[in-house]
């Protein structure tokens, strides 16, 4: 399979497809896998077009027989979603198989969005003609005799029409096809001195299944699988929905026993995730909106601000909904993220207002609300755009961090441009109405009032101008002792950055525990699919008595091959033969940690079954994805000609990873010890009994794989009008020594050749071989997989590195080493956030220019993004948080909201200096004058992200760095803006002449 079909085809494919990335293969016994992976940039359309017009062309280089290949389109989203278990009291396991693949599958199809693959389990309904082989060698005839008899005398052919008289005929042969299993029976093979003999006579043709190489069983019950993915952009949530509002209209269709029962339901964990970042939205907006009634005293202010928020979210789901994009966890989170932001451009709006109407109570409103909003105009508008330009650069990036991070940066973008509109129109006609008889702030006799409410407004804005006015004399010393404090609070910054981060660990995303878990068995190789049965009955009972009966919902086993290559190619547990099996436990919701049974598990079950080899594959929707179809998020590849010298390389390679704390799962995924028995043709004996060896290997192939690859021919059947397969071949309880498979009569095309026995004409010889080759780009390759416990990937990929590097001397020539899965995903994502976070920062240094037309200030406005930096490796330090791809999307996210307080605060010292103030004397003003909105805005934001960076509820964990980073950059970045950015403007203008002086002296 691998030298004589999959090299030929992947060398075909590398000569005429367009953008190829790499291709993989994996080659089975009768079967094989090949995937093309494209550029970014590639036509994925085009590449299917392209990948099947050379598949057809070089079928003619292909061993006879070959069927053409099934080419399905395959992406990261390609996951299943649910699990549709098909069982029924007296139903067979053929007939269960039968109605999921022929009746039941080609209705669910309908649902939009659904991709179903053909079913597992069961047995194959075929028309099943078992050869006798005593017979046959007592008839003088052979397993092909049978199969040609059957192929002459089971016609699918048109005959034509005749026309007679006024009418035309139609004409065909009645009994061309055998109508009935009775028929196929009767067929005459050969008549020998007057006696015709039938196909009964050396066979049975029955209404039966070819050997079984899947079983599935729920919850201890033979029953049949169908797997329900999503395809494309498709909403997991209405293609579950639909697959079950289509069950009870299906099951008007099939018998009352059968049962259809969902299980893996996908939909569970996505619908509590979506509901948990719902709720952290909505307490979130109820937590921003209490703390600006705190701060502003007013219900007016309160709702005016707090108003802002779902109008800006609908018109980010608006504008979702126009560029096709659904509604998810990741589009969700961005709203959650965003809502303590929303409020910023409102909140500076209504604070200006309230300001100048203490500053001039005699002042018109009109004119009040019109000169507020052209004071805050551009420093808004730029503070705005620094939040969504830091977002620009995650439109670059590329394969699984794309898929998932573009949602959320578009959430934001959307969100915050609608704030921003929103301030400049709906804000100040709703201030110009409901302001105008509210209380001015800052009264010096304002009148007493019994409600305790607003008491405690009082003494808190009393507390808070105590507090404002100590701020101003800590400002104050900071200024006279700028030089020392500057270099103070920028060390600290960048000492704090060097220390810490080496400790943070790196992951590429969050684990998230979604209640189920795959284990993974492979028992030795070579295994029946019988034995492995048996050994999943010891192991689930093993997996019970560790797990307490009321936490389990269920348990799902899936052993040996699929049926399909469509299957194996979704498959992401890499099976090799009927030694493996997945068996798939789903939790009830109250469970205790899933990590904590895994770990259990890991233990014990090595100790109860040695020589089984078991790991846990990623089971949740996110793990999955990220995987891209891998079993493992590591995959150490050994890729070189020299197969058996990379064997021994990878053992040792394996061997000394075992050592690097944090691995499990460690194994190496191509058996090399699959048993064979190899038969070697006498040629020169065959030829002088007149066979070839295409005679011996056709008789061979017949009587144990079956005809129908060489020799497909069909029955259908007059029912239900389904066509089955019809295959000859010898029942496996009659070639189970080696004494059978020596009897197997064999005949030839030549006539005068006496029929002779598989023992005549062969010798036999038994080994061992590999179960599976794998190739990567054309050249063949070992795989090492491995999982992460206890430990954060980058730590760990970091050690294998060293392992790799220290044993290369001892690599085989011509043979590379290559790191693959998450840790390749999780660095080229770390590259491209990294880059895009010096990137963002850039471009909001020349987006400030260009709108300040100068150089100077918007240098010291990003000044206060060390200490933002600073935070969040102090914040993800402190609550023991990895740097992740998420806090990294945190950390963007600071860049823009810190660099938009510190806007405000240098704008305003600008703004005094050109007033004649000095540089000291503004920026101590600039301080203190902003103290309040700047406060309030990161306050907003931090506040808006406690319920997000506590991590509570289904899938919390994915989004919980991502608020943890904020609120550390945030905490860090307030305080830099309210005490480094002045002192640093001071001594940046200290040198400079403000305007009012020059043109005085002028």
């Amino acid at each position: 399979m691998s030298d004589r079909i999959v090299s030929v085809t992947e060398r075909a494919l590398t000569t005429t497809v367009d953008n190829i990335e790499h291709i993989e293969s994996q080659s089975l016994y009768g079967i094989a896998v090949v995937k093309v992976f494209l550029q970014p940039t590639a036509n994925v359309q085009q590449g299917i077009a392209q990948i099947t017009a050379i598949s057809q062309t070089q079928l003619r280089q292909l061993p006879a027989g070959t069927t053409p290949p099934l080419i399905i389109s395959y992406s990261a989203s390609s996951v299943p979603v649910l699990q549709l278990a098909i069982s029924g009291n007296g139903l067979s396991e053929q007939q269960l198989n039968d109605y999921g693949l022929n009746f039941i599958r080609t209705q669910l199809i309908t649902v939009p969005g659904a991709s179903v693959p053909y079913p597992y389990g069961g047995k194959q309904r075929q028309v099943q003609v078992d050869l006798n082989t005593a017979a046959l060698q007592s008839k003088g005839l052979s397993a092909l005799d049978v199969v040609n008899a059957i192929s002459l005398q089971n016609l699918i052919l048109p005959t034509g029409t005749s026309k007679i008289g006024p009418k035309e005929y139609d004409v065909s042969i009645l009994n061309a096809a055998p109508q009935t299993i009775p028929d196929l029976n009767r067929i005459p093979i050969k008549t020998i001195d007057g006696t015709t003999i039938y196909v009964k006579d050396v066979a049975w043709v029955r209404d039966g299944f070819p050997p079984q190489t899947n079983i599935v069983r729920v919850n201890g019950q033979r029953s049949v699988l169908l797997t329900i993915q999503k395809a494309g952009n498709a909403s997991t949530l209405n293609v579950i929905a639909g697959v079950k509002s289509l069950l009870p209209q299906i099951a008007t269709t099939v018998p009352p026993q059968l049962q259809m029962s969902p299980l893996a339901d996908q939909s569970v964990f996505v619908r509590g995730a979506i509901s948990g970042v719902v709720r952290e939205t909505l307490i979130a907006a109820c937590l921003t909106a209490f703390m600006i009634l705190t701060f502003l005293g007013s219900w007016r202010s309160t709702l005016i601000i707090a108003t802002s928020i779902p109008l800006a979210i609908l018109t980010s789901i608006i504008l979702f909904s126009a560029l096709g994009e659904t509604i998810n966890i990741m589009t969700l989170g961005g709203l959650a993220l965003a809502v303590g932001i929303l409020v910023d451009d409102a909140t500076v709006e209504v604070e200006n207002i309230n300001r100048n109407r203490a500053a001039e109570p005699e002042k018109d409103m009109d004119e009040v609300v019109l000169d507020s909003a052209a004071q805050i105009a551009t420093p808004a508008f730029v503070s705005t755009l620094s939040i969504c330009i830091v977002f620009a650069p995650m439109f670059l990036l590329t394969g699984v961090a794309r898929y998932l991070f573009v949602p959320l940066a578009e959430a934001v973008v959307f969100a915050m441009l609608a704030s921003y509109f929103l301030s400049r129109t709906i804000v100040p006609t709703m201030a110009k109405y409901l302001l105008r008889n509210d209380a001015i702030r800052g009264e010096k006799n304002p009148a007493p009032s019994r409600n305790p409410l607003v008491r405690l407004q009082h003494r808190f804005e009393e507390a808070f101008e105590s507090f404002r006015h100590r701020y101003r004399a800590l400002l104050e010393g900071c200024l006279h002792r700028r030089g020392v404090f500057l270099i103070a609070f920028f060390a600290a910054s960048l000492g704090s950055l060097a220390i810490l981060i080496p400790w943070l660990g790196r992951d590429f995303f969050p684990t998230v525990d979604s209640g189920t878990f795959k284990l993974h068995l492979r028992a030795p190789t070579g295994m029946r699919i019988e034995e492995t049965a048996n050994l999943c009955d010891l192991v689930e009972r093993s997996i019970r008595q560790q797990i307490p009966p009321e936490e389990v919902q269920s348990i799902i086993d899936n052993i040996g091959l699929p049926y399909s290559g469509i299957n194996l190619s979704y498959s992401n547990s890499a099976p090799v033969g009927t030694e493996d099996a997945d068996i798939l436990v789903t939790l009830s919701p109250n469970h205790h940690p899933t990590a904590n049974y895994m770990h259990g598990l890991r233990r014990v079950l090595p100790q109860q079954f040695p020589g089984a080899t078991f790991y846990f594959l990623p089971a949740d929707m996110v793990g999955q994805i990220l995987n891209f179809g891998l079993p493992a998020p590591i995959d150490v590849q050994v890729i070189g000609q020299d197969l058996e010298g990379n064997r021994r390389y990878a053992d040792t390679l394996l061997a000394r990873m075992r050592y690097v704390p944090g691995t499990a799962d460690l194994r190496i995924q191509q058996p090399f010890d699959e048993p064979y028995l190899r038969l070697r043709v006498e040629r020169t004996k065959s030829e002088e009994l007149g066979f070839t060896a295409h005679d011996i290997a056709q008789n061979l192939l017949v009587s144990l794989s079956g005809s129908f690859q060489t020799s497909p021919t069909f029955w259908v059947d007059p029912k239900n009008h389904v066509s089955y397969q019809i295959a000859a071949q010898t029942p496996e309880y009659r070639t189970d020594s080696l004494q059978d498979l020596e009897n197997i009569p064999v005949t030839g095309t030549d006539p005068n050749a006496p029929p002779s026995l598989m023992a005549s004409l062969v010798s036999t010889q038994r080994g061992t071989g590999m179960a599976v080759v794998s190739h990567y780009n054309v050249a063949p390759v070992i795989d090492i997989f491995g999982s992460v416990a206890g430990r954060d990937l980058g730590g760990v990929s970091g050690d294998i590195d060293k392992i790799i590097d220290d044993a290369r001397p001892q690599l085989p020539r011509g043979s590379r080493v290559v790191v693959r899965g998450q840790i390749q995903t999780m660095r080229s994502s770390y590259v491209g956030l990294l880059s895009g976070l010096v990137f963002s920062i850039i471009l909001v240094y020349l987006l400030i220019v260009v709108n300040f037309q100068s150089w100077l200030d918007p240098f010291i406005m990003i000044s206060a993004l060390p200490a933002a930096l600073a935070g969040i490796a102090w914040f993800l330090f402190i609550t023991r948080t990895t740097l992740s791809v998420p806090a990294l999307m945190g950390a963007i996210m600071c860049m823009g909201v810190a660099t938009a307080n510190s806007i405000l605060v240098v704008s305003f010292a600008t703004e005094k200096m050109m007033q004649g103030s000095d540089s000291v004397g503004a920026a101590l003003e600039a301080g203190f004058t902003r103290f309040r909105p700047v406060l309030m805005t990161a306050l907003a934001m931090i506040i808006g992200m406690v319920p997000m960076a506590l991590g509570l509820g289904d899938g919390g964990e994915q989004n919980a760095p991502l608020g943890r980073a904020v609120i550390g950059g945030l905490i860090f970045a307030t305080v830099s803006t309210l005490f480094f950015v002045p002192a640093f403007f001071s001594v940046l203008h200290g040198s400079r002449r403000h305007p009012a002086e020059a043109r005085s002296e002028g």
